[in-house]
């Protein structure tokens, strides 16, 4: 481990340098890039420099330990520095286990009415709402592109861009089945029943990720249909692509624009080819997925939602919090904590001995 961090610190110092090579701010390409990986490896390059100065820290104090004067103060002191040792230590373990280079990219988040009928729709209109509130609180964005709502102000199917720093980090565990348990709006005899909705999650993908040939798209239009006053019923803004060769529909009618929902719609359909390619390649280590987290697949049954009983349990970690309020107004940090600790769990369970 000690050999991985002084080659990291050494390429810190490099990126640094180059930094202050005017000849760099003249390529952005090359600028975004280093700053990027600066940023990936400023955290262990500061918790590696912690390390050292409490080993430091550790042989001052083991030296003075021989000194009959000062041997009570220095044993206080070595066994303080000793536990930020191994703190220290633990950190850097969990810092230096492979990253998902997706982590910083922005998402793109799918959400479909289940099992359930309209109970299921207006479940999935909660799911987003909650969805909205906690990416609010972050300090994201989340921007609607397709939304197709029942009569009771359900939702059938929604597609949003959730545009904020580590967005795929903190809600790549959310894909799968949400299931809940309560009254519906629409029971008069106050029974309970069971609902679902499906949350798909995927990464927003850059240009130079995926290759996008426009002779295999189909670009329809029609118009907008839902809330939006006259404008949506007298042009046709709303697109549909259809990439040929995959049978991959993406529609987009939010925007006033053809041009603007064109774009939004070619960045989930990308996005959308990415993941599915993504699939493919994780299907041929699917006995490695399986000891994962999550493995994102939406007919996995991940959460229950359980109003009479105010829980939430999560079926992947066996957590159950007895704050649904809480968590249906936003606040899902306990929950995403949770399993970004097992994820990391797993992660040294599995492969951890290679930091050491």
């Amino acid at each position: 481990m000690l050999d991985k961090l002084r080659e990291l610190a050494l390429r810190y110092e490099d990126l640094e340098a180059q930094l202050s090579d005017p000849a760099v701010y003249g390529d952005a390409a090359r600028l975004r890039q280093i700053n990027r990986e600066r940023k990936e490896l400023g955290p262990v390059v500061e918790t590696y420099q912690a390390w050292l100065r409490a080993e430091q820290d550790r042989a001052e104090a083991e030296e003075l330990l021989h000194d009959p004067d000062f041997h009570e103060l220095a044993q206080e002191e070595f066994t303080s520095v000793k536990l930020e040792l191994e703190r220290l230590r633990e950190e850097l373990r969990l810092l230096l286990l492979p990253r998902d280079p997706n982590d910083e990219k922005n998402v793109i988040m799918e959400l479909r009415g289940g099992v359930g009928g309209e109970e299921g729709a207006l479940f999935a209109a909660s799911l987003l709402r909650m969805y909205t509130m906690y990416a609010q609180g972050r300090g994201w964005k989340i921007d609607i592109v397709n939304m197709n709502e029942t009569e009771l102000g359900g939702v059938k199917e929604c597609s949003a861009v959730i545009e904020g720093e580590g967005a795929w980090s903190r809600l790549k565990f959310e894909s799968g089945v949400h299931r809940v348990q309560r009254v519906p709006e629409t029971e008069s005899g106050g029974r309970i029943h069971t609902s679902a909705a499906t949350v798909a999650v995927l990464p927003e993908v850059e240009e130079v990720d995926v290759e996008l040939n426009p002779a295999d798209i189909e670009m329809q239009v029609f118009r907008s249909s839902g809330a939006g006053g006259q404008h949506v019923n007298k042009t046709s803004s709303a697109v549909r692509l259809i990439h040929k060769p995959t049978g991959t529909v993406v529609e987009c009618q939010q925007e006033r624009s053809q041009f603007q929902n064109r774009d939004k719609a070619m960045r989930i359909l990308a996005s959308k080819l990415y993941e599915e390619e993504r699939s493919r390649r994780d299907a041929a280590t699917a006995a490695e997925r399986k000891s994962q987290v999550g493995s994102g697949d939406r007919s996995e049954r991940i959460r229950t939602y359980n109003f009479p009983q105010g829980r939430v349990t999560d079926h992947r970690i066996g957590l159950t919090l007895y704050k649904i309020d809480a968590i249906m107004d936003g606040d899902l940090d306990e929950l995403i904590d949770a399993l970004v600790t097992a994820d990391q769990a797993e992660k040294l369970k599995n492969g951890g001995e290679d930091a050491d």
